[in-house]
Order: C-alpha cells, then sequence, then structure tokens
C-alpha cells in the first residue's frame, strides 16, 4: 500500500539515505524444515500402514520416507527463496517491506500512523531465539495495515518494537509506572467455571469418535463403553458419562488457562504505552497506547460472577482481533481476577483515583424492562417444549414425559435468568466517564469515556413504545464500535444521553415543561423515533 507524499514502493530521498534494508533472521528456513518434519513424521505412520496392504512393510516405509525427504526439502527450498525475496527497513517516515517472487508486493507505512507492534513466539521459534513481528495502524481493513514479519531475533524485535512506539513521554502523574499487575497464580481457580471447561469436555469426546473413525475403530470404541456399562441403568450411564466429559473439560481449561497467562504482566512503559506480556509455550507480547484508550470494560461470564471475579478489557481505538490466532485477546488487560483487583487495575490504566466502574452508583431500569425479559425468557423456553409435547402427542408418550422433565428444569431456569438479566441493567455518569452495564450469562459493564462518543443511536419498537422504555446505543471508534443502554426509561434514558455528552443530541429533542403547583418546572425530553 502507499502512502501520500509518494509512489508506491518509492520512499523518499531522505528515508533512502537515512535507513537500510535488513532481512528476516535466517534461522526461519531451520524453522520451515522443523514444520516441514513433524508434518511428514505425523503423516508417516498411517501412510505407511496404507501401502503396506500391497507390498513388504520395508518397502513401505522406503516409499514413506522417500514423500518425506521430498516434503522437507521443497519446503525448506520454498521457504529458502521467501527469505531471500524479502526485505524490511524503518526509515524516518515509514516503515516499508517488500516481499514476493513471481506476484512481488511492495507495502508501507507511515510511522506516524503505526499504532501497534506485537510480538508472538511459538514454542519452536522460543527454542530457536526469533519472534514474529506485526506492526499494526489498528485500522479495519485487514491485511493492508499490517505488516508481518516472519520471523527475527528477539533482540531486533525488541528493537523494532521499542523505535516504532517511540513517542513523547507524557507527565508522570500519580500513577506509577512498571509493572500495574502480575500473575496471582490462585485466580486459575477460575478456569474451571468459565465456558472454556464444557466446551472443551465436548471436544474431547467429539474427538475420541472422529479419531477412532479415521482407524475404521469407532465401532469398537462404542462397544467398549456398552459393555463397561452393560448391567447400568440409561440414565446412571448418561450422568456417568457426563461426569467424565467434565471432568476432561475441566482439565482441559486449567491447561489452557496456564498456557495463555503463564508470565503474565502488565506494565506502563515511558511514553504512555500498556504492555501485556503472557504465554508460556506461545510467549505474547501486546503494546495499546494510552493516547489510544477510551476506556474499559468489565467482562463477567456467568460462572466467574459467581465466585466474584471479572476479567478486564480494553476500550481502544484500532484494537482489531489477531485474524490469524482467534486465541490472541488482544483487548484483554487482566484475565478473570477478584473485583477488588480489576477495580485497582482500571484505575490505574486510566489514571483514575478510583475505578469510574465503582465510583458511581446506576440507574435502575423501570419495571418494564423486567416484564420484557420475562416474557423473552418464558417463549424460549416454552417454544422447544411445546413442539416437544406436540410431537409426543402425535408420535409416543415418551415425549411427553421428555417435555415435563425438561418444563420442570428449564422454566425456572428461565425465570431466574431473566429476573437475574434485569438487575444487571443499569447506566450512569462517572466523572468523564459514561456507563453502561447489560447481560447475565455474559455481564458486561463498560466505562466509556464521554470524550470518545461520537453518536447517539436511538431506537423504539413496536414493543417498547407501550411500555415506555427504549434503548440507547453509544457510536464510538473504539473496542465493538456501539454499546448499548437497553429498555431505559424514554424521558430518563434522553436526558441521560443529553447529559453525557452536551450538545449532540439537543438538536433533536423536544423538550416538555410542566409547570407544578409552587411555580417550578419539571423538565421531559421527547425524541421523534
Amino acid at each position: 500500500m502507499s502512502e501520500p507524499g509518494g509512489a508506491p514502493g518509492v520512499p523518499a530521498p531522505r528515508e533512502a539515505a537515512a535507513a537500510k534494508w535488513r532481512r528476516l533472521d535466517r534461522r526461519t528456513v531451520l524453522v520451515s524444515a522443523c514444520v516441514m518434519a513433524g508434518v511428514a513424521a505425523g503423516a508417516a505412520l498411517p501412510a505407511a500402514l496404507g501401502l503396506a496392504g500391497g507390498m513388504p512393510l520395508w518397502q513401505a516405509f522406503g516409499w514413506v520416507l522417500a514423500g518425506a525427504v521430498l516434503l522437507i526439502a521443497s519446503g525448506s527450498v520454498a521457504d529458502y527463496v521467501r527469505w531471500r525475496r524479502t526485505r524490511y527497513r524503518i526509515g524516518p517516515e515509514r516503515a516499508e517491506l517488500h516481499t514476493g517472487l513471481l506476484l512481488v508486493k511492495r507495502r508501507s507505512l507511515a510511522r506516524e500512523r503505526i499504532r501497534s507492534v506485537d510480538l508472538s513466539a511459538n514454542p519452536l521459534l522460543r527454542i530457536l531465539g526469533l519472534v514474529k513481528v506485526r506492526i499494526g495502524t489498528g485500522e479495519h481493513t485487514g491485511g493492508e495495515s499490517t505488516l508481518e514479519l516472519d520471523a527475527v531475533s528477539k533482540a531486533e524485535g525488541e528493537r523494532l518494537r521499542t523505535e516504532l512506539l517511540a513517542r513523547t513521554a507524557t507527565a508522570a502523574g500519580p500513577h506509577r509506572e512498571g509493572v500495574l499487575a502480575a500473575l496471582d497464580p490462585s485466580w486459575i481457580r477460575y478456569a474451571p467455571v468459565s465456558f472454556v471447561a464444557p466446551l472443551l469436555g465436548g471436544t474431547a469426546v467429539g474427538g475420541v469418535l472422529q479419531v477412532s473413525e479415521w482407524f475404521g475403530a469407532q465401532g469398537k470404541v462404542i462397544d467398549w463403553v456398552r459393555d463397561r456399562f452393560q448391567d447400568t441403568s440409561l440414565a446412571w450411564m448418561a450422568v456417568v458419562l457426563v461426569v467424565a466429559a467434565v471432568a476432561a473439560g475441566v482439565v482441559g481449561a486449567l491447561g489452557l488457562w496456564i498456557e495463555m497467562w503463564w508470565n503474565y504482566r502488565l506494565e506502563r512503559e515511558p511514553g504512555g504505552t500498556l504492555r501485556v506480556r503472557r504465554g508460556l509455550f506461545t510467549a505474547r507480547s501486546i503494546s495499546i497506547e494510552e493516547r489510544r484508550l477510551r476506556g474499559v470494560e468489565l467482562v463477567e461470564p456467568l460462572g466467574i460472577r459467581l465466585f466474584g471475579a471479572v476479567r478486564l478489557d480494553a476500550v481502544a481505538t484500532g484494537l482489531t482481533d489477531d485474524e490469524q490466532d482467534e486465541h490472541a485477546d488482544l483487548k484483554v488487560l487482566l484475565p478473570p481476577a477478584p473485583r477488588a483487583v480489576a477495580d485497582e487495575v482500571a484505575a490505574q490504566v486510566l489514571r483514575e483515583p478510583v475505578s469510574p466502574t465503582n465510583a458511581a452508583r446506576l440507574t435502575a431500569h423501570p419495571a418494564a424492562a423486567r416484564t420484557r425479559r420475562l416474557r423473552w425468557a418464558l417463549a424460549s423456553a416454552l417454544l422447544p417444549l411445546l413442539t416437544l409435547a406436540a410431537l409426543g402427542a402425535w408420535l409416543t408418550p415418551v415425549l411427553l414425559y421428555i417435555a415435563g422433565v425438561c418444563a420442570v428444569v428449564a422454566l425456572p431456569a428461565a425465570v431466574i435468568l431473566a429476573l437475574d438479566a434485569y438487575r444487571s441493567l443499569g447506566h450512569g455518569i462517572s466523572g468523564g466517564y459514561l456507563l453502561a452495564r447489560s447481560g447475565t450469562v455474559r455481564r458486561a459493564t463498560v466505562a466509556l469515556q464521554r470524550g470518545g462518543v461520537i453518536g447517539w443511536t436511538v431506537k423504539q419498537s413496536v414493543f417498547q413504545r407501550p411500555a415506555g422504555v427504549l434503548t440507547l446505543t453509544a457510536t464510538t471508534a473504539a473496542g465493538a464500535g456501539a454499546y448499548s443502554v437497553y429498555d431505559a426509561a424514554e424521558s430518563e434514558g434522553l436526558e441521560f444521553a443529553s447529559e453525557a455528552v452536551p450538545g449532540l443530541l439537543e438538536p433533536f429533542l423536544v423538550r416538555e415543561h410542566l409547570a407544578t403547583g409552587c411555580g417550578a418546572a419539571e423538565g421531559g425530553a421527547t425524541i421523534p423515533v
């Protein structure tokens, strides 16, 4: 991609004299060779067994070995060509990357637009002392706003990060630099109660069945399980299998937590950059400029909320998820931790004496919001139950019994979740931040800088209108891009939006003043929706 002030791939004269072209680390070819060797080793045994049916075993292994050598050699040669054809340089005004053989790509980013330099290293890269560097502008334009160097030495990666994120130092203020938060091993107790545990348990069961099918042994696995429970009732067998799957999920969740959050540290560096470092096998280093920060979000999934823990996320401009690593969690500043710890870290991150999420009392929403949630919950629970009951009346009474058992569990659960969703609703203003909270299975409280709101969206459906409630959505260039206040009272919600960002909604409001007996006036705001 090209930048204003120069043709694509043609550096400014000043940069040509000040910067020199550099290559990736030569050991990247060794990395490719090791990866290809791993792929070859994984495919060797199934391939050899498949060939052994039509030829001697030694001959089958010979063919497999020849194929493995060819695979490793071709992968290494291809990566050597990539290494030879890739070069980069960091000039005073832009960062440039040239790569490609048949299709040559010449891309550059203006240094003033660079907002992130993230480092990551899988176990193989760490053994060789290498890191992968991703240089981004924070724009939502895919790969066009990112330069990726795969891979350079660890020292070179740190040099690039320091050089590209160098900014004018900010005032020290009352909040410290250095380490703001570090890993407390006791936080691992929140891993088993996250939603990851049951998902991993189901994945483990599916993985066993899938692998057994590859080797033609799925029937034997099912028969083995049936033999173990031949003298056991169907209900007890289901309970035991569910418990085993949950246990496998808990073990997997603990292992995933250790891999993701080991060596975790949140630091504030000179110049106003927040840096998150974490990872046991795959090390990650994520940088967020404080000038891009527009607030924080406290995320409370139901499991960890029951244990008094929350996760702290950054609300920052240009902070997008890593497309090549869906588990990168670039916005997470603090893993699930006790609420007091999260509030303290939020205050340090925002340079406030007290976290905005802990300093203001949120305004409750009207009873109509509770009624709406009860209706949604009961409708969601009753629809499948009525369908199951109808099928039972038509096909077999067994389905009627199943529908009755499900109703005993589902209907009270739906009511409890609906009431909790209502209690979770709230909004307010705390200093320079507006607050909005909602959700039950995943409750989230956002503290958004009032100056970061660029627009309001007011929605009122045909079902909200008779209830006198509406949904306000604050639009911002940071984080998710929009944060909503659901089912707020009509007049009170509009007053809140008008007060939170003065002048933004005023041209669309019509104020009605009702004289009181004392000659005073009560103000109400309405808006055509």
